[in-house]
Order: C-alpha cells, then structure tokens, then sequence
C-alpha cells in the first residue's frame, strides 16, 4: 500500500504545521482567555474530554450557530462543514425546528408521559424507514445499548457481532477489534472491568466467509452495523454484499440491526431504504431532532411482538431499558418539526448535488496534483482518503490513517474560515450550504496542497 504521505514534502508540511499553529493562536486571542478560564473547573479544560481531540492548540468557542455557519468568540465566522459530525446534518437550529422547540418551552419540557407529538412522530418514522413499531432515547449509544437489551432478551442469545473498526457510540459491547486476525478488547476503553470478547465477536466488514462462521455457532443474538462503515473513515460495501450477509444472518437465526445515525445522509429513510435492505432493528441518532438530544429506534412487527413477549415474560422490576428524559416533550416537539419540515425529498436533493459538486472538485484538485488519494461519497456526507483506492475493511482503513496530516490540513481550513470534522476527512452539506460554500472549500483546499507538495 503506498504511504500516506506520498507527494507531500514533509519537512515542508511540518513548518507549514508550526506556522498555521501560531496564526491559530494570534488570532484566537478571546479563545485562549477562555479556555483558560475552563481549565480552572472543567476536567482537561473542556465540557467533554475529546473537544481537546481537535487540531487546534487550544479549544475554538462557538458564540453562535445558523443554517451552514457559525461564529467564534472572536468574531470570525466559519462555513461549517463538519455540522457536529452530523449532529447538526440539516444545518445549525433549522428554523421549524427553533420555532416548534420555542412553542414547547413555555408548554414544558418532560412528564414521564407522552405528548402529542409521539404518535405523529412514530407514524412517520414508519413511513419512511418501513418499520411499524419505535421507541426513543436521548443519543444512538443509548439506543443502540436498548437495543441489544431487547434482542438479547428476544432471542436467547447472549452474543453480538460487530465489523473491526465499528461506530456505535459508546456502547461497551462493541469496543473488540481485530488485531492480527484476534478479537482484541480495545485498550482505550477506560475503567471497564468485564471481558467484552466473551460476547462479542468481531469480523472484518465485506468478509462473507468470516460473518458465516461467526454465525454458524449459533450463539449471535444480532449484528449490528453501520450499511457503511464511517467510524474508521468510510467503507463501503462491495457490491452484493448486504444482499447476500442479510441471508446468511436470517438462515442461521440471527437478526439484523442497522444503525443510520451517520448514513441517514443517504436519504429521507438512510442508507437500508434507499439500497431495498430489510434489517429486524434500526437506530437512528444525532440528527433526527435537528441537534436536540434525542435518537429513535424501531422493529419488525415479528421482532415487536418478541421483544413484547420478553418483557412480559420477566419478573416485575426495572428492565434496563430507557431513562426517565427519554421521549420527552422537548425532544418529540423537535423530532417532529425536524420530520415533517426538514428532512424533506427536496432538501436531500439540494444536498445530494452540492455534495456531489464537492466530490468532484475534490477529486479534480487530488488528480490535478497527483496525489495517490481517493474520494468517497454517500449522499450527503463525502470523504478525502489518503489512499488511491477505497478500503474495503477496517484494517485497511485504520492503516492509510494519518492524523498528523490530517491535522495539518484541518488547521489550514480552519484558519481560513472552513470547518470540517475533526477525525478523519470528513465533509456535510447542509440545506442552507450553496454553491459559492463549496467553491470556497475546494479553492482553500488546493492551496494547502499546493502548500504540501514537494514542487
């Protein structure tokens, strides 16, 4: 595999590296006052530990965000491509979702009961992912760990399996990589206590001989997966893959959860409706309330009455399932407008062609250079590798990763008034981003390279 950092005159990028550093740090000074005034009280100085994960020397604070931009404490404004890593997908407070999060504050927030909007909100989460019966949360890693409760529960079955180098949250089960072909519980994971691998098994994605002996010890309650891997940088499946995996896994009795959180930028119904997939289980995260913390999960009818059966099969208690602000009012409200007013056919279309107009001009300026790197798109979510051609499995992608590059690059953008995400190369396009955005991208884009290159 050529490296990746052919093409690049390192030396170069390193001082170019040093130089992004110290304008960053000249033209942030509100920032830094800031972040120094959180590193009194905020553990490693930030809300969460990983906002330190960015390239940046120290945290950017965000005093406003809008449609496709948004605004630091210093004043700068930012075309924003890395919309939470899709938490912000449909843009920052898409304006029927503000306004229905607006009318429900002064209705109130959370009663343990339903509201209103919970049925319509179910009624269309049916229609457009083509399962009939749902239930809520307050992020995908809790829908995915209710989830695996229920089928757990359903089926007798104590295993899950996963694709090395997975994404799904924070979900204990699913931290197991594939190290030299050996399940491996991964060494990042903090102050967890049990041995993973006793109920996890890990395969590499797009291996169907792997995935049928995993499941022909007919242990595996559920696979769960992303349709396109995205944790690790993307990875698509080859062709007929999911046709012939989802076989294998009803045959040998287990059942098919699909988590859409970063794929529904594939369409209204993400990435199984558009590609005729027919999973048991589906989660949906981050974007579905339009930024509101809040996620849904639905099933088969089948797998509906089985996970109803298992909860009134068990003994009285609390079922490990759900917590008190799961499906509250403040979030069904959101849900609802960001369904019914945002996530439209129109929208998807105006993102689908942007995005496609990004991929192309990224891919121009990389064959412009000749530099051995790739570009991946699934519908609105598009991704610069450091390869000449797509990984197809976790291995692979884990090997052309290279976050000091990345790094370097990220920074470059940012100083200059772009955003993309923080991990891998990672773009969205959003309802309210336009042609001139995108423009804009991919000129600052070639001059880094430019700024890379050995001539």
């Amino acid at each position: 595999m050529a490296s990746t950092r052919d093409g690049v005159n390192w030396p170069r990028a390193q001082a170019l590296a040093a130089a992004e550093r110290a304008s960053y740090i000249a033209r942030n000074p509100e920032s830094a006052r800031l972040a120094g005034q959180a590193a009194q009280h905020l553990l490693f100085g930030v809300p969460m530990h990983w906002m330190n994960d960015w390239s940046t020397p120290f945290a950017l604070t965000v005093s406003e965000a809008s449609g496709a931009r948004f605004r630091d404490a210093d004043g700068h404004e930012y075309i924003d491509f890395c919309l939470g890593d899709t938490g912000a997908m449909f843009g920052h407070a898409p304006q029927p979702v503000a306004q229905a999060i607006a009318r429900q504050a002064a209705r109130g927030y959370t009663a343990m009961l339903p509201s209103e909007d919970s049925a319509p909100v179910a009624a269309e989460l049916a229609r457009r992912f083509g399962l009939p019966y749902w239930q809520f949360a307050l992020s995908a890693s809790d829908a995915n760990r209710f989830v695996l409760r229920w089928l757990r529960a359903a089926t007798g079955r104590s295993k899950v399996l996963v694709f090395n180098g997975c994404y799904h949250g924070t979900v204990d089960d699913v931290f197991v990589d594939l190290v030299d072909g050996v399940p491996t519980q991964r060494d990042s994971l903090l102050g967890q206590v049990h041995k993973l691998t006793d109920h996890t098994v890990v395969v590499e994605f797009n291996d169907l001989p792997a995935l049928e002996a995993a499941l022909k010890q007919g242990d595996i309650a559920c696979v769960l997966a992303e349709p396109v891997m995205t944790n690790i940088g993307m990875v698509l499946p080859q062709p007929g893959y999911w046709e012939a995996a989802q076989r294998l896994i009803k045959r040998h009795g287990s059942l098919l959860v699909i988590d859409e959180t970063h794929t529904i930028s594939s369409g209204p119904g993400g990435y199984a409706q558009a590609h005729g997939m027919r999973p048991d289980a589906l989660v949906v995260g981050k974007p579905i309330g339009g930024g509101i913390p809040c996620a849904v999960y639905g099933f088969t009818e089948e797998l509906a009455r089985r996970v109803e059966q298992a909860k009134r099969s068990a003994p009285p208690g609390h079922s490990g399932v759900g917590t008190t602000l799961s499906a509250n009012m403040f979030a069904m409200a959101a849900m609802r407008a960001n369904l019914e007013q945002v996530m439209t056919e129109d929208v998807y279309r105006h993102m689908f062609a942007l995005a496609a107009q990004l991929a192309e001009g990224l891919r121009a300026v990389i064959a412009g250079h000749k530099l051995p790197w790739c570009v991946t798109q699934i519908g609105a979510r598009t991704e610069f590798q450091f390869t000449p051609t797509a990984p197809q499995n976790g291995t692979q992608a884990q090997a052309i990763l290279d976050g000091e590059l990345e790094q370097i690059i990220h920074l470059y953008l940012l100083n200059r008034g772009l955003l993309i995400t923080p991990f891998h190369n990672m773009l969205l396009v959003c309802p309210d981003t336009d042609e001139n955005d995108v423009a804009r991208l991919l000129s600052t884009f070639e001059e880094c390279i430019k700024a890379l290159l050995l001539n």
